[in-house]
């Protein structure tokens, strides 16, 4: 059984390194990769390795995992072509639209679907979610939609309010936080609406 367990947990650490390995390296080329005397260098060396890095991550998605998930593809086409306009015009503006662009493009899906009486994440998360009933994906898949819309607005108006230094700062490592302990919100509700634990004794 604990073989049969470790492939999963692999798997399950290679998402996440897909999903926020890009996006800590982009701070880290940002961070080491500016200069003094021009402002500019900092964020235009960050993009430009954040652009390779989260193409490397796709091509490694595809290799390792056998599928590219949806969330990995839109961000690598926006990170590409807005990272492409942050380039030409030396502008690190478009960079931070594009986390903007991603959090409505899932909350319209999620919460699209809720109103069309299909809870979308079923499809994509069902093997992660045993047992929980149609109710409980309903209700995952409103509060996530929920939640990348407020996200949505709060990347508008640190973009608007802070440098981009602390903007960054926030995006890595407040966002990812937020994140992590929103899902972690949302387990007593999952078990009341039938999540099944994988450590749990079965009843005889």
């Amino acid at each position: 059984m604990t073989d049969a367990a470790a492939p999963a947990k692999k798997n399950t650490r290679l998402n996440y390194a897909l999903d926020y390995g890009p996006l800590l390296i982009f701070f880290l080329a940002y961070k080491f990769g500016g200069s003094e005397s021009d402002p500019t260098q900092g964020p235009l060396v960050g993009t430009g390795v954040f652009m390779v890095a989260i193409a490397i991550a796709v091509a490694v998605s595809k290799w390792k995992l056998g599928r590219v998930s949806p969330m990995l593809w839109l961000s690598a086409v926006l990170v590409v072509g807005f990272g492409a306009l942050t380039l030409w015009f030396r502008d690190p503006k478009f960079i931070q639209i594009k986390p903007t662009i991603v959090y409505l493009f899932f909350a319209a899906l999620l919460i699209g679907g809720v109103l069309r009486g299909k809870a979308m994440l079923k499809y994509v998360l069902e093997a992660a979610y045993e047992g929980l009933t149609d109710e409980g994906w309903r209700k995952l898949s409103l509060s996530w939609g929920l939640f990348f819309l407020a996200l949505a607005g709060a990347n508008e108006i640190m973009r608007a309010a802070l440098s981009f230094d602390t903007w960054l700062t926030v995006k890595v490592w407040g966002v990812t936080a937020a994140t992590f302990l929103f899902a972690m919100a949302n387990i007593p509700m999952l078990m009341r609406h039938g999540l099944s634990l994988g450590d749990e004794v079965p009843q005889k």
